[in-house]
Protein backbone atom coordinates (compact mmCIF):
# COMPACT_ATOMS: atom_id res chain seq x y z
CA UNK A 1 0.00 0.00 0.00
CA UNK A 2 1.18 3.62 -1.00
CA UNK A 3 2.74 5.47 2.10
CA UNK A 4 1.09 9.12 2.51
CA UNK A 5 0.25 11.66 4.33
CA UNK A 6 -2.78 13.47 5.23
CA UNK A 7 -3.57 16.85 6.54
CA UNK A 8 -6.51 18.39 8.98
CA UNK A 9 -7.66 21.30 10.46
CA UNK A 10 -11.01 20.77 12.18
CA UNK A 11 -12.64 23.49 11.44
CA UNK A 12 -13.06 23.12 7.84
CA UNK A 13 -15.79 20.58 6.76
CA UNK A 14 -14.28 19.02 3.75
CA UNK A 15 -11.64 17.57 6.11
CA UNK A 16 -14.06 16.46 8.00
CA UNK A 17 -16.16 14.24 5.41
CA UNK A 18 -12.49 12.52 3.93
CA UNK A 19 -11.15 11.67 7.68
CA UNK A 20 -14.16 10.70 8.93
CA UNK A 21 -14.30 8.50 6.05
CA UNK A 22 -10.43 7.77 6.67
CA UNK A 23 -11.07 6.84 10.64
CA UNK A 24 -13.82 4.70 9.14
CA UNK A 25 -12.10 2.62 6.66
CA UNK A 26 -9.19 1.96 9.23
CA UNK A 27 -11.36 1.09 11.95
CA UNK A 28 -12.87 -1.36 9.19
CA UNK A 29 -9.45 -3.16 8.95
CA UNK A 30 -8.39 -0.80 5.72
CA UNK A 31 -4.91 -1.34 5.64
CA UNK A 32 -3.62 2.48 4.66
CA UNK A 33 -0.17 3.49 5.64
CA UNK A 34 -1.54 6.82 6.29
CA UNK A 35 0.34 10.06 8.32
CA UNK A 36 -2.40 12.46 9.90
CA UNK A 37 -0.84 15.83 9.64
CA UNK A 38 -1.97 18.93 11.30
CA UNK A 39 -2.27 22.18 9.54
CA UNK A 40 -3.43 24.97 10.29
CA UNK A 41 -5.51 27.59 7.68
CA UNK A 42 -5.38 30.16 10.36
CA UNK A 43 -1.28 30.96 8.68
CA UNK A 44 -2.63 32.12 5.32
CA UNK A 45 -4.92 34.66 6.97
CA UNK A 46 -2.11 36.51 9.09
CA UNK A 47 -1.37 39.72 8.88
CA UNK A 48 1.99 40.51 6.76
CA UNK A 49 4.65 40.89 9.13
CA UNK A 50 2.85 39.06 12.22
CA UNK A 51 4.94 36.15 14.15
CA UNK A 52 3.79 32.73 12.37
CA UNK A 53 0.76 31.60 14.37
CA UNK A 54 2.06 28.69 15.89
CA UNK A 55 4.54 30.93 17.56
CA UNK A 56 2.10 33.80 18.67
CA UNK A 57 0.01 33.13 21.79
CA UNK A 58 -2.80 35.33 20.21
CA UNK A 59 -3.85 32.07 17.78
CA UNK A 60 -3.31 30.16 20.90
CA UNK A 61 -7.72 29.23 20.93
CA UNK A 62 -7.36 28.66 17.15
CA UNK A 63 -4.45 26.47 17.30
CA UNK A 64 -5.99 24.68 20.72
CA UNK A 65 -7.86 21.83 19.11
CA UNK A 66 -4.60 20.94 16.72
CA UNK A 67 -2.51 21.00 19.42
CA UNK A 68 -4.20 18.51 21.64
CA UNK A 69 -5.01 15.90 18.83
CA UNK A 70 -0.86 16.53 17.90
CA UNK A 71 -0.32 15.83 21.46
CA UNK A 72 -2.39 12.52 21.57
CA UNK A 73 -1.06 11.44 17.75
CA UNK A 74 2.70 11.74 19.03
CA UNK A 75 1.90 10.72 22.62
CA UNK A 76 -1.03 8.78 23.32
CA UNK A 77 -1.72 7.03 19.87
CA UNK A 78 -3.45 4.50 20.91
CA UNK A 79 -6.53 7.00 21.49
CA UNK A 80 -5.62 9.21 18.36
CA UNK A 81 -8.65 7.65 15.68
CA UNK A 82 -11.28 7.78 18.22
CA UNK A 83 -10.52 11.44 19.62
CA UNK A 84 -9.97 12.82 15.73
CA UNK A 85 -13.25 11.22 14.98
CA UNK A 86 -14.71 13.16 18.36
CA UNK A 87 -13.30 16.41 17.51
CA UNK A 88 -14.36 16.74 14.37
CA UNK A 89 -17.91 15.56 15.12
CA UNK A 90 -17.99 17.59 18.01
CA UNK A 91 -16.60 20.77 15.86
CA UNK A 92 -19.00 20.13 12.73
CA UNK A 93 -22.76 17.90 13.83
CA UNK A 94 -22.72 19.13 17.87
CA UNK A 95 -21.33 23.16 17.39
CA UNK A 96 -18.56 23.13 19.67
CA UNK A 97 -16.11 25.44 18.63
CA UNK A 98 -13.11 23.66 20.22
CA UNK A 99 -11.66 27.02 21.55
CA UNK A 100 -11.06 25.90 25.42
CA UNK A 101 -9.65 22.87 27.13
CA UNK A 102 -12.44 22.46 28.78
CA UNK A 103 -14.61 22.06 25.69
CA UNK A 104 -12.48 19.14 24.48
CA UNK A 105 -11.97 17.74 27.24
CA UNK A 106 -15.64 16.98 27.81
CA UNK A 107 -15.26 15.15 24.23
CA UNK A 108 -11.72 13.11 24.89
CA UNK A 109 -11.59 12.52 28.41
CA UNK A 110 -14.94 9.88 28.13
CA UNK A 111 -12.79 8.18 25.26
CA UNK A 112 -9.82 7.47 28.20
CA UNK A 113 -7.48 10.51 27.03
CA UNK A 114 -4.90 11.57 29.34
CA UNK A 115 -5.82 15.11 29.73
CA UNK A 116 -3.41 15.88 32.20
CA UNK A 117 -0.71 14.57 29.96
CA UNK A 118 -2.43 16.30 26.88
CA UNK A 119 -2.44 19.88 29.44
CA UNK A 120 1.43 19.94 29.96
CA UNK A 121 2.43 18.75 26.33
CA UNK A 122 0.38 21.59 25.52
CA UNK A 123 2.14 24.04 28.16
CA UNK A 124 5.57 23.30 26.92
CA UNK A 125 4.21 24.01 23.27
CA UNK A 126 5.98 21.15 21.57
CA UNK A 127 2.67 20.42 19.58
CA UNK A 128 2.74 24.37 18.30
CA UNK A 129 6.29 23.67 17.07
CA UNK A 130 4.93 20.47 15.39
CA UNK A 131 1.92 22.47 13.59
CA UNK A 132 5.12 24.83 12.55
CA UNK A 133 7.29 21.95 11.16
CA UNK A 134 3.93 20.22 9.11
CA UNK A 135 2.73 23.61 7.78
CA UNK A 136 6.35 24.51 6.26
CA UNK A 137 6.75 20.81 5.06
CA UNK A 138 3.58 21.25 3.30
CA UNK A 139 4.54 24.33 1.74
CA UNK A 140 7.78 22.74 0.11
CA UNK A 141 4.84 20.86 -2.23
CA UNK A 142 2.69 23.88 -2.45
CA UNK A 143 0.24 22.62 -0.41
CA UNK A 144 -2.78 25.75 0.15
CA UNK A 145 -5.71 24.18 2.13
CA UNK A 146 -7.09 20.59 3.77
CA UNK A 147 -7.49 18.08 3.40
CA UNK A 148 -4.24 17.61 1.14
CA UNK A 149 -3.04 14.03 0.97
CA UNK A 150 1.03 14.46 -0.14
CA UNK A 151 2.59 11.06 -1.34
CA UNK A 152 6.38 11.67 -2.15
CA UNK A 153 6.66 15.08 -3.23
CA UNK A 154 3.06 15.09 -4.75
CA UNK A 155 0.39 17.17 -3.11
CA UNK A 156 -3.49 16.72 -4.03
CA UNK A 157 -5.92 18.92 -2.61
CA UNK A 158 -9.29 16.65 -2.19
CA UNK A 159 -12.93 18.65 -1.78
CA UNK A 160 -15.15 15.58 -0.67
CA UNK A 161 -18.84 16.36 -0.91
CA UNK A 162 -20.26 13.46 1.79
CA UNK A 163 -19.84 12.33 4.75
CA UNK A 164 -19.49 8.53 5.24
CA UNK A 165 -22.09 6.31 6.23
CA UNK A 166 -22.55 3.16 8.14
CA UNK A 167 -21.20 0.94 5.53
CA UNK A 168 -17.27 1.32 6.35
CA UNK A 169 -16.69 -0.75 3.81
CA UNK A 170 -17.80 2.11 1.51
CA UNK A 171 -15.47 4.41 2.88
CA UNK A 172 -12.16 1.61 2.35
CA UNK A 173 -12.96 2.14 -1.91
CA UNK A 174 -13.35 6.18 -0.89
CA UNK A 175 -9.97 6.31 -0.25
CA UNK A 176 -8.70 3.46 -1.78
CA UNK A 177 -9.73 4.87 -5.34
CA UNK A 178 -8.82 8.37 -4.27
CA UNK A 179 -4.93 7.25 -3.22
CA UNK A 180 -4.59 5.21 -6.18
CA UNK A 181 -5.12 7.78 -8.67
CA UNK A 182 -3.33 10.12 -7.27
CA UNK A 183 -0.27 7.34 -6.90
CA UNK A 184 -0.86 5.64 -10.21
CA UNK A 185 -2.22 8.78 -12.45
CA UNK A 186 0.06 12.08 -11.72
CA UNK A 187 -0.57 13.42 -14.90
CA UNK A 188 -4.21 14.14 -13.86
CA UNK A 189 -3.90 17.75 -13.08
CA UNK A 190 -7.45 18.49 -12.15
CA UNK A 191 -11.00 16.86 -12.81
CA UNK A 192 -13.39 19.17 -11.35
CA UNK A 193 -17.13 18.66 -11.74
CA UNK A 194 -18.35 22.03 -12.68
CA UNK A 195 -21.23 22.22 -10.56
CA UNK A 196 -21.83 20.54 -6.81
CA UNK A 197 -23.85 17.31 -6.99
CA UNK A 198 -27.51 17.82 -6.34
Amino acid sequence: MTAFELSYDYRCPFAKNIHLHMVSALKAGGTFDVTFVPWTMSQGYKADGSPDVWDDEKYNAELLALAVSTSIRDQQTEYFLDAHEAMFRGRHEKGIRLVTIEEIEGLLAPLGVDMDKVRSDIASRRPHQVIGESFKRFAKVEAFGVPTFVIGNDATFVRYMNAPTNDAHASIAVIDSLVSMMANQPELNEFKHTRAPM
